[in-house]
């Protein structure tokens, strides 16, 4: 077994397939509750977590987990109080990647290569990182399926949840803690720039073949497992970053699927 992880191939690989485990039905949640950009604006202050981490020699992951929750239920607040979502969620993301970069920037005695957090780095993920990648993705997807009718009920209709004894902001709170430990995890993948790509590309890939909430969790699992697999052979075999290539690869397989789509219809 340890001969195996030695290989950073076959790390590269099991660490994107942990991420696509959790970006798969965490990203269904975030399509159906149209929070894409809620998505980029908990990614992009990972970095200033980084910052942080990198400054007061803390671990990277814990830093990033940190800044992502802290950023998250900021953007809930907010855009709970009737401010325009869109205009807040455009300020806090570009803000808080901007300030993180600087902040990496000026860090004392600190040279890291920022574009690696950027765009991710799956390729020098050690034996280590699968054991956070992994234990994330877990917490994560028991986490969905703890609170998965719930979710489902607070999503189609808030009004029905409390009508059903089920507090909204609670499961928003969960889907937050979600997405948070999912970006902490997926940073050394697909990097901040990203993540939300391996959230949202697979799940709408995935929403015109799904008849029921849960098939569309596990296509858009197995999309971005694919998407994962496609990505890291095309980046071995032509020599391109693994990150941005997994995200290539998601978007031609949501291009296939709008195609087979618009096919089907006029059928």
């Amino acid at each position: 077994m340890n001969a195996l992880l030695d290989d950073f191939l076959t790390r590269s690989v099991l660490a994107g397939l942990g991420v696509a485990l959790a970006a798969g039905p965490l990203g269904s949640f975030v399509v159906w509750r149209r929070m894409a950009y809620f998505g980029d604006a908990t990614a992009h202050a990972a970095i200033l977590g980084v910052a942080l981490a990198l400054a007061f020699d803390l671990s990277v992951f814990i830093g990033a987990l940190v800044a992502s929750f802290a950023m998250a239920l900021a953007v809930s607040a907010l855009t709970s109080r009737a401010r325009a979502a869109d205009t807040t969620l455009g300020v806090l993301s570009h803000g808080a990647l901007a300030v993180g970069l600087v902040a990496v920037s000026l860090t004392p005695g600190v040279r890291v290569d920022v574009s690696a957090f950027l765009f991710g780095d799956i390729l020098v993920v050690q034996a280590s990182d699968l054991g956070l990648i992994w234990g994330g993705a877990g917490l994560v997807l028991v986490l969905l399926w703890w609170r998965w009718q719930a979710l489902l009920t607070a999503t189609v209709s808030p009004e029905l949840a409390q009508a059903a004894g089920i507090n909204p902001r609670r499961e928003q709170l969960v889907i937050t803690l979600a997405l948070a430990l999912t970006v902490a995890v997926a940073i050394k993948v697909v990097g901040v720039l990203l993540i939300a790509a391996l959230l949202i590309i697979p799940a709408a890939a995935a929403r015109p073949f799904a008849d029921t909430p849960e098939r569309m969790a596990v296509l858009a699992t197995i999309g971005g497992m694919v998407s994962v697999l496609v990505g890291i052979g095309a980046a071995w075999q032509f020599d391109l970053q693994a990150g941005p290539a997994i995200a290539c690869a998601a978007a031609t397989l949501f291009a296939l699927s709008t195609f087979s789509r618009g096919v089907r219809r006029s059928d």
